[in-house]
């Protein structure tokens, strides 16, 4: 197996447990509060990042005060927002319909840098939004029929808000800081974030379910850890604009899991947004804007 096809099916497993990420939140609406089971998620997962630094000799650089205020900034809302904000939409809409619309980041995050960057768009970025936009559209109006609701997919929507504020923070950065370390930080940090809030947190209004714990595990372990690994496997081994093709399988795994894994009807509406969602983020990568390609699920 050559150099390449391996980085393609890294990034495709990858990817695969981006998507999962929404069958485990699903699981964790069910049966814990949002900011205890975020608070959980990194304080299993901020040790084996530990440990995986001292491993590979990874270090920290150092941080300027504006830089340390950057990364508790990018920890409230890429890690602890978008978490918390996932699981709570999750609890009102379906898997299928979050899938499809975590899948339109790399397009929401190249609209925040224009409007907040001013950064100038280009007409495939137009195109994109547009298309993004549509696919969103194309379930947000139709939530009933495969068991979403309209504010359960404006949650969804906010937290991949939360998640381009992340990306577009990042760029605001002066030091240059390893994606191993910087994962280390947003788990440490994301803990510290969402441990308080989870004090005062009450039981779930569903009461508590070991499959909600087990899930919570899995997506300390799988997604934010071994996806971590698995994301910069392949894309070491290919170029960026590859890689960044590749953030479109997400939404696919997503959909597809939610019909197989909690046997979610998968309607109309959701197919077309899904086509229209993966056209934007394919057009985004071959015209050759840039696209996140830090994995959600690192943070």
């Amino acid at each position: 197996m050559s150099r390449q096809v391996q980085g393609y099916v890294y990034l495709t497993l990858a990817m695969l447990t981006v998507g999962s990420t929404v069958i485990a939140s699903k699981l964790i609406a069910a049966g814990l509060p949002p900011f205890i089971a975020t608070a959980l998620r990194f304080a299993l997962a901020f040790p084996v990042f530990l440990v995986l630094m001292r491993m590979t000799g990874v270090r920290l650089p150092k941080l300027s005060r504006r830089d340390r205020l950057i990364l508790v900034i990018q920890a409230g809302a890429g890690s602890v927002g978008y978490t918390t904000l996932l699981i709570t939409g999750l609890s009102l809409t379906s898997a299928a319909d979050a899938g499809v619309i975590i899948g339109t980041l790399p397009v929401v995050s190249a609209a925040i840098s224009i409007l907040l960057l001013g950064e100038r768009p280009q007409p495939a970025l137009l195109l994109a939004v547009a298309l993004a936009t549509a696919g969103v559209f194309s379930i947000a109006f139709t939530p009933e029929a495969a068991g979403g609701s309209l504010a359960g997919n404006a949650l969804i929507l906010l937290a991949v808000v939360c998640e381009g504020l992340f990306i577009l923070l990042n760029k605001r950065l002066t030091a240059d800081i390893p994606p191993l370390a910087q994962s280390t930080l947003m788990s440490g940090i994301g803990f510290a974030v969402a441990v308080i809030p989870a004090v005062f947190e009450g039981p779930s209004a569903h009461g508590f379910s070991a499959s909600a714990a087990a899930a919570v595990v899995y997506y300390a372990l799988v997604p934010t850890v071994a996806g971590f690994l698995l994301w910069y496997a392949g894309a070491e081994r290919v170029s960026g604009t590859e890689a960044s093709l590749f953030t479109a399988l997400a939404p696919v795994s997503a959909v597809l899991l939610a019909f197989v894994t909690l046997g979610e009807p998968v309607g109309f509406g959701q197919l077309v947004g899904i086509t229209c969602v993966l056209t934007a983020v394919l057009g985004l990568g071959l015209a050759g804007n840039r696209i996140a390609t830090q994995p959600t699920e690192g943070r």
